[in-house]
């Protein structure tokens, strides 16, 4: 079976992605939502918040499993503009739900049979 070349060339980047936090264009994103918001909206507290999201994203990327990097950039980058917090919420979710099922296989595993 051939994979067409761009469906190779964007799996390739976003395993390349993995290895350090990726650089998103926020303010497309901020802009339209701001606008939604109309006239409270503000687009510079959408790209303070972005901002901060990156910032900790790199304080906390190594800590993330590469499958999870992986996983979650694809889902972010899908059907729109990417933000930091969107990523930062998916790497969350998956490192925490992993370590509730492996808290529960411990628990299993200690009760009598």
């Amino acid at each position: 079976m051939l994979v067409p070349y761009s469906a190779v060339m964007l799996a390739g980047s976003v395993l390349l992605a993995a290895d350090s936090v990726p650089n998103f264009s926020v303010e497309p994103f901020c802009r339209a939502v701001a606008s939604r918001a109309a006239p409270v909206g503000d687009a510079g507290i959408c790209i303070r918040k972005e901002m901060e999201a990156k910032d900790q994203l790199a304080k906390e990327w190594t800590q993330f499993a590469a499958a999870d990097k992986s996983h979650c950039l694809q889902l972010s980058t899908i059907g729109g503009d990417p933000t930091y917090t969107e990523l930062l919420t998916c790497l969350e979710l998956e490192r925490d739900a992993r370590r509730l099922r492996e808290r529960d296989r411990e628990t299993i595993g200690r009760r009598p049979k």
